[in-house]
């Protein structure tokens, strides 16, 4: 993970009971028991490993409505509202800025591809635009990348993984969250068919209502529950440069690389053409879901059988509450980033802008991602488990959307007006 990640103090004793546990302390999670503190409703987060230790300080830092299916579009500008109010409503700063996203094309089904999205969300009120060559060289000066044209949405912007979330849990802690880190949930209680409590490694929670908001772990939770979320696993791997001039404070992403101004002036850089795609058991299992993906993604992805394979398989997908859990095995999922990727982003990158011929590397992760067949997550409540809402399954987009995702999955477990309308997000649909 970044080096950078901001520690949370949290308490170690479990309380005895409360109204909700939230399972997961990513971003989503964490902002969900901020809501909830706000709303004064007793809260209590259980997280195996420790805050934002996962994607949520792994992750780009990208906040963009560019690109995203028009029925993902109002959770994006809800959550822009939501980033910008932050600051002043945790008293924290978590490197909010609006600067802009600009995606670029090399070949006219690019272009066509963006032109295809703008017309799908007209009618949005978005400020997404089509550029020219001249345009992108105006506002990202100093290229030789002989773009053929791009897409630009001023309103689009970044945050700070590795102090967003710290930043909001210790807010939401302020506000009388209770956080617990290092103390895995096993399974539920159940009572009558509904959900009574949770059973933590430490003992048991009661409590009326559950939010589960596990990221890449919420599958084998589910399954040992008898509850099928598809969600197969990718690989990013992120590169950060030491301080040094860039061209620009957009952020800007290639067929075949992305860059972003980071706080302390240096870029995140990644090989925006390529994922890892390690294989696992679950390709076998669900692996026919995602057929249509894999035919239009398939060259993105470098497909990768090895220790991912072995280590997924030896993790257990059945168990008793008694029993010690995958989540206790593996405190934080923190996969190798793979080198040659990327020495391709800074290469590629290096090519198209030569000032980052000068670019030297300060540090390099990796962060896995969770990916749903339709690469939505899923916000909803589980009928099959009354008590149990999920927010999971984001595909690489839970932190942009996180504060609005986190809020929405508050409202359902509530059952308050929800922040927008929740249809796009059903399990159902799966």
């Amino acid at each position: 993970m970044t080096k950078a990640l901001e520690a949370v103090k949290t308490q170690d004793q479990l309380p005895v009971s409360t109204e909700v546990v939230i399972i997961g302390g990513g971003i989503v999670g964490v902002t969900a028991a901020l809501v909830l503190a706000e709303r004064n409703i007793p809260v209590v987060l259980l997280e195996k490993g420790h805050i934002a230790g996962e994607q949520s300080s792994r992750n780009l830092g990208w906040i963009r409505k560019t690109s995203r299916h028009a029925h993902d579009v109002p959770l994006a500008m809800a959550a822009d509202r939501l980033w910008a109010e932050m600051p002043a409503r945790i008293g924290r700063q978590v490197g909010y800025q609006q600067a802009g996203i600009m995606f670029l094309a090399r070949s006219e089904q690019q272009m066509a591809m963006y032109d295809g999205w703008l017309k799908s969300v007209d009618g949005l009120e978005l400020d997404s635009k089509l550029l020219s060559p001249e345009e992108i060289d105006q506002r990202v000066p100093g290229g030789r990348g002989n773009w053929l044209g791009g897409i630009y949405t001023a309103s689009d912007g970044r945050a700070e993984p590795a102090l967003a979330t710290s930043a909001m849990a210790a807010a939401a802690v302020g506000k009388g969250a209770v956080m617990v880190q290092h103390c895995a949930v096993r399974t539920l209680s159940t009572t009558a068919g509904r959900v009574s409590g949770v059973v933590t490694e430490r003992g048991e929670i009661r409590c009326n209502q559950v939010l589960l908001a596990g990221g890449a772990w919420s599958r084998r939770f589910l399954g040992n529950l008898g509850v099928a979320l598809p969600t197969l696993p990718l690989i990013c791997s992120v590169l950060r440069t030491r301080p040094m001039q860039g061209p620009t404070d957009i952020a800007v992403g290639a067929p075949d690389f992305s860059f972003r101004k980071h706080k302390d002036g240096g870029f995140i850089i990644t090989q925006r053409g390529a994922l890892d795609a390690p294989i696992c058991l679950d390709h076998l299992l669900i692996g026919w879901r995602y057929l249509e993906q894999l035919k239009a993604q398939r060259s993105f992805l470098r497909v990768k059988l090895g220790r991912h394979f072995l280590r997924d398989l030896a993790l257990a997908r059945s168990w008793r509450s008694g029993s010690v859990t995958p989540f206790e095995q593996v405190r934080t999922m923190d996969p190798q980033f793979n080198p040659s990727l990327n020495q391709e982003a800074l290469d590629n990158l290096s090519q198209a802008w030569p000032v980052f011929e000068q670019a030297q590397v300060e540090e390099a992760w990796a962060g896995l991602i969770d990916v749903t067949p339709d690469s939505n997550p899923v916000i909803d409540r589980i009928e099959a488990i009354p008590g149990l809402t999920i927010a999971t399954g984001f595909s690489g987009h839970g932190f942009g959307t996180g504060p609005a995702a986190g809020q929405l999955a508050a409202d359902l477990v509530t059952q308050s007006t929800p922040l927008i309308d929740p249809t796009p997000y059903r399990f159902g649909r799966l």
